[in-house]
């Protein structure tokens, strides 16, 4: 067994904590490769934010979960390298049994998710809180999930959303003992979050009534990736195919930062930025095939997202 903290690590409890009081989000971006924790780590210095690294199942099966690790270690000495020493969470998104969290835990995660929002509510809660028994017992800190996202992400998938309700979080987080607490209020997974002509709007009320009966409980948004226009663009110039891909306005999100709302998870954003650049190298030089002169610019358009982000949505720049 690896504790985190071996690694340079931290969890999410001060963190949280300290993004409640300030009213901003902490950070929470995807990653399964080099030049992703690349782009996260150089955007989270740049900004002096925090950051959660987080890792899907899907992306632990990729990569590899000894190496992910290391990626891990390596960009709390990458930050130290750039300059800024910033709190770098290990997060597992969308944990889905007890033992896959158990196995992160063991492998030098801070951080799990356990989702258990596909089953009913009593075994949700029972699933919980043998995570959260075994979590901190390393000190380790545990998000669960009430309420389901519509869309897909990885290997999490569902046709339509169903809201968190306010009447059952006290109950949920007072017999489980979670950490912080994912709510479904209109996110969703992917890049197709609104039919075309469809408003998008999330549902402020639902986590304005959440905050009333949880004051001071950190909450977590899933699926909130805006699905910038000008990479769907982008992609479809340069021989994609992404219509009526559209996500969430970045006010909401900024709206939601300021509340309880302490960390918001984003994706689907790097993923169009990412292909977007690809897209167009290969497009403008067919003959390239070096993976460092279209991953290269890749990993730049990714920066420059994320330190976007961080300063304009999240609120989170400066805060490490």
């Amino acid at each position: 067994m690896v504790s985190y903290k071996e690694l340079g690590l931290v969890n999410t409890r001060e963190l949280f904590a300290k993004a409640i009081t300030g009213g901003y989000a902490i950070p929470a971006y995807n990653f399964n490769n080099l030049e992703q924790m690349q782009a996260i780590i150089q955007a989270c210095v740049e900004t002096k934010s925090p950051v959660i690294l987080q890792v899907s199942s899907g992306a632990r099966k990729y990569a590899n979960q000894t190496l992910l690790r290391y990626l891990a270690q390596g960009a709390v000495q990458y930050a130290k390298e750039l300059g800024c020493v910033i709190p770098i969470v290990l997060h597992l998104d969308h944990g889905d049994t007890l033992e896959l969290c158990q196995s992160c835990v063991d492998y030098g995660f801070s951080s799990v998710m356990i989702d258990g929002s596909h089953h009913a509510y009593a075994e949700n809660v029972a699933l919980t809180k043998q995570v959260v028994e075994y979590a901190h017992r390393h000190d380790v800190t545990v998000e669960g999930e009430l309420g389901v996202l519509a869309g897909v992400e990885d290997e999490v998938s569902a046709e339509t959303h169903t809201y968190t309700r306010p009447e059952e979080v006290e109950d949920f987080v007072k017999k489980t003992g979670v950490d912080s607490l994912a709510i479904s209020i209109g996110t969703s997974h992917g890049a197709f979050k609104f039919k075309p002509g469809q408003k998008p709007q999330i549902r402020l009320d639902i986590l304005a009534e959440i905050e009333q009966r949880i004051p001071g409980f950190p909450i977590v948004l899933h699926g909130s990736s805006s699905v910038p226009q000008e990479y769907v663009d982008l992609i479809n110039k340069y021989g994609g195919k992404m219509e009526a891909a559209i996500g969430i306005p970045e006010e909401q999100l900024r709206a939601a930062a300021k509340s309880a709302v302490c960390k918001i998870n984003i994706d689907s954003d790097g993923r169009l930025a990412m292909t977007a650049a690809v897209r167009k190298v290969f497009a403008e030089q067919p003959g390239e095939f070096d993976p460092r002169k279209y991953l290269g610019p890749a990993r730049d358009l990714l920066k420059e997202l994320y330190k976007r982000k961080n300063s304009e949505v999240l609120g989170s720049a400066g805060k490490a």
